[in-house]
């Protein structure tokens, strides 16, 4: 498969700066929406699990171009997620990572903003509340201890990293601990023998012990949900840098290669790895979620002086970035669509998952973040908020 070249990086770079800085008189006291709907994102409030992502590209957009309009947004959405950690609107759950990380202590990183310091830590306090002894793993949603939410999701790898930034900030060894912890209990749980994985695992709240893995939004309990393993696949290689095990940097590459197994011949995921060929939805974002763990891995590789293997990451990512520019990217003159990454899926209903169907074949706000991430990553140089 082709790679994407440099040049085609720098292009895609532009046009999805450009399509950032026309959203901003839209999306600078509004956030965007989870997805868009018939290609363009509606405002809402700063309530959904999602819109850290757009600060989150905001800020690699200021990172690219050192344009204080970018930096002075990306402060407004500082102040409003303080807000929302200050007053706990709609906290109630695991995704503070997704939160914070790429809008606050992104602000923190760059700009030493200590307003997003102090929200970020507030998120991480927030996060580890949800940690279950009995189990060792942070519940993703619900009343904490109802056995029929007594669970965590394989997503909660990406949300880990803020806990792993809060010990190095505070030197409360509290955050690191619970984020091993988790990471022990769903590398221990969540994958099959073939490498692929559960969404959610459900856990036993008497006596801690594994029950049973199933699905909220993959396709069904036994299938590997195309977004599920791509947060295994980044998740993995994140928790091998903060933690240093080879473990799971051993686990990294099998659980990488059956989502590049499943791939059909154009590169852009099915929604659910079950499906290989027809007419089912892509889901575009995984990719991008994919790539961005293969180049985390390769720096991985790289400064273990394993060469080869880093090479070999960033190939796949350049093929997977490659694939996403041909079939997906947003043209920056295309009116009709406001987000980055066409064919995305948040949530396909089937016979036999729980979810809510809702942005099928729309732009999601990760997949254009993630895509951004990847781009900005595959230039060098950037030093990760993750």
């Amino acid at each position: 498969m082709r790679e994407m070249t440099e040049v085609e990086r720098k292009v895609a770079l532009s046009n999805a700066i450009s399509i950032i800085r026309r959203n901003l008189p839209e999306y600078t006291y509004e956030c965007q929406d989870a997805n868009s709907i018939d290609g363009l994102y509606k405002p809402i409030n700063n309530i959904e699990w999602t819109t850290g992502f757009w600060p989150g590209e905001i800020w690699l957009a200021y990172l690219e171009t050192d344009d204080e309009l970018f930096a002075h947004v990306a402060g407004i959405f500082t102040e409003s997620f303080r807000d929302r950690i200050i007053r706990k609107v709609a906290v109630d759950h695991h995704d503070m990572g997704f939160l914070y990380t790429p809008s606050c202590v992104a602000a923190w990183k760059i700009k030493k903003d200590a307003h997003a310091r102090e929200a970020a830590l507030m998120a991480a306090d927030q996060l580890i509340s949800r940690f279950q002894e009995k189990g060792q793993f942070i519940q993703a949603w619900g009343t904490m201890g109802a056995r029929d939410n007594y669970r965590y999701i394989i997503d909660c790898l990406l949300n880990l990293p803020l806990l792993y930034w809060a010990s190095e900030e505070t030197g409360d060894a509290k955050y690191r601990d619970i984020a091993l912890r988790h990471t022990q209990t769903c590398c221990a749980n969540s994958f099959r023998s073939d490498w692929s994985c559960y969404h959610t695992f459900f856990m036993d709240p008497e006596t801690g012990e594994p029950v049973r893995g199933e699905t909220c939004q993959g396709y069904k309990a036994d299938s590997s949900w195309a977004r599920g393993q791509a947060w295994a696949v980044y998740g993995l290689a994140l928790a091998y840098r903060h933690t240093g095990n080879e473990k799971y940097l051993e686990m990294f590459e099998p659980v990488s290669k059956y989502f590049m197994d499943k791939l059909p011949e154009d590169m852009i995921p099915y929604w659910d790895l079950i499906f290989t060929s027809g007419e089912e939805p892509r889901d575009s974002s995984s990719a991008a979620i994919v790539a961005c763990g293969f180049l985390e891995a390769a720096d991985s590789y790289e400064k273990r002086g394993e060469y080869e293997k880093a090479r070999h990451y960033r190939s796949l990512a350049k093929q997977l970035m490659k694939a996403l520019w041909d079939k997906c990217a947003v043209n920056k003159d295309d009116a009709s669509c406001n987000g980055l990454l066409r064919h995305g899926t948040y949530s396909k209903k089937s016979p036999y998952n729980t979810c809510t169907p809702a942005g099928v074949d729309e732009c999601v706000s990760w997949g254009d973040y993630y895509w951004m991430e990847a781009l900005v990553r595959l230039g060098g140089g950037w030093k990760s908020w993750w």
